[in-house]
């Protein structure tokens, strides 16, 4: 297969169906770990076309829905200094934080920027050498590598006026946590691709090993991912728990060496919080003590962030998987992507905000809203 297309050729979907109809014979639940999986689920119907044995479950596979809310505030705090450029990614600019987001601080007079790249911050810190420079660092092992570059570059160049706000995380350790938990239902993973492009698939075989949970690699086009469920499916039925590569065109088993030589560099393995979740062991990454200097939350010494959450909200149990967002009381009426209670219905790849675009409103055969008549 070399065209898109040809990864949503409805034929193949209905012979990959008709695979997995055949072969389940008891209720599986199944978690992708990958808001873009999410969407593409949505979008195409995928869950509503398997049996109704088999489960899928969202996970905390949305990088903007898990940044903690404590960070948010204090990307607000920063950004509303007037020495600071704050650089950031589109997506940022809607999630809410403790009374306000980053269109808000904009609105009032912050220098807020969206940008395509850490490495766009990077070139408005050189351009503009009296100014401070924060680019908003957030993603799983995806979008490490492109931040770790730009910092690497800073030291390299000397631009001292550049610094990053990281908040990465990284997915072998939700899984542990999420198998850890005491009301876990799912039995098998849809890991994210993009990740493992990255980081290969290295960390995974142990993990499948300790919980007995198949972990397939998969991608995000429709045939991808029925043909994640389908393998995840057959060593369920099978009673085995192996971690299989589904997604060979852009996944090798060590991954990208040269990014996680980078990442290796620049980063190193720390405790990170989970909006919604909670603090998970060794989950995410900050700067190497070599790399102190340009660590924003070290430069602008942040303190005295007191965080709230509104109460209606319930993304954090979306992000856990214990609740369909359409199963919460503030979906679609309260909460809207124009007023937004959590990152969940902001984010691109947040499971709310794919649940109100597609209008999966609670029907079984909720039709898609056109992206022209979005909220």
């Amino acid at each position: 297969m070399k065209y898109i297309d040809e990864f949503q050729d409805p034929m193949l979907a209905e012979r990959l169906l008709e695979d997995i109809h055949a072969a389940v014979t008891r209720p599986w639940a199944l978690m992708e770990v990958c808001g873009g999986q999410t969407h593409s689920i949505i979008r195409h119907g995928i869950d509503q076309l398997l049996p109704e044995e088999v489960e899928l479950i969202h996970g905390p596979g949305c990088p903007v829905c898990v940044t903690p809310l404590e960070l948010i505030d204090k990307a607000l705090e920063i950004a509303s200094r007037p020495e600071v450029i704050f650089c950031s990614f589109g997506d940022m600019l809607r999630v809410p934080g403790t009374g306000r987001d980053l269109f808000q601080v904009r609105s009032e007079g912050g220098d807020v920027r969206v940008v395509y790249s850490p490495l766009d911050a990077l070139t408005l810190a050189r351009e503009n050498p009296d100014r401070e420079v924060v680019f908003f660092g957030i993603g799983f092992e995806t979008t490490a590598p492109p931040n770790a570059m730009a910092v690497h570059q800073a030291a390299k160049l000397g631009v001292r006026n550049f610094s990053l706000l990281v908040s990465h995380v990284r997915v072998p350790p939700a899984i542990e946590a999420i198998m850890s938990a005491p009301d876990c239902r799912v039995r098998a993973f849809l890991a994210a691709g993009h990740v493992c492009s990255v980081m290969g698939t290295q960390e995974y075989p142990e993990l499948a090993e300790r919980f007995g949970v198949p972990i397939v690699v998969t991608g995000f086009e429709p045939l991808d991912i029925l043909e994640g469920v389908r393998r995840a499916v057959r060593q369920l039925e099978a009673g085995r728990h192996t971690v299989e590569n589904a997604y060979p065109r852009a996944v090798v088993a060590q991954g990208n060496p040269a990014a996680r030589a980078m990442l290796d560099e620049v980063f190193v393995t720390a405790d990170r919080g989970w909006r919604g979740i909670g603090v998970i062991p060794d989950s995410g990454w900050r700067l190497a003590p070599r790399y102190r200097e340009f660590d924003a939350e070290y430069r602008f010494s942040v303190d005295g962030i007191t965080t709230r959450e509104p109460a209606a909200c319930r993304s954090g149990e979306v992000l856990q998987g214990l609740l369909k967002p359409h199963e919460c009381e503030a979906f679609g009426t309260t909460c809207t992507p124009r007023t937004p209670l959590g990152a969940t219905m902001v984010s691109s790849e947040g499971a709310c905000a794919a649940y109100y675009l597609y209008r999966r409103l609670g029907g079984p055969t909720t039709a898609p809203l056109e992206a022209s008549t979005r909220d």
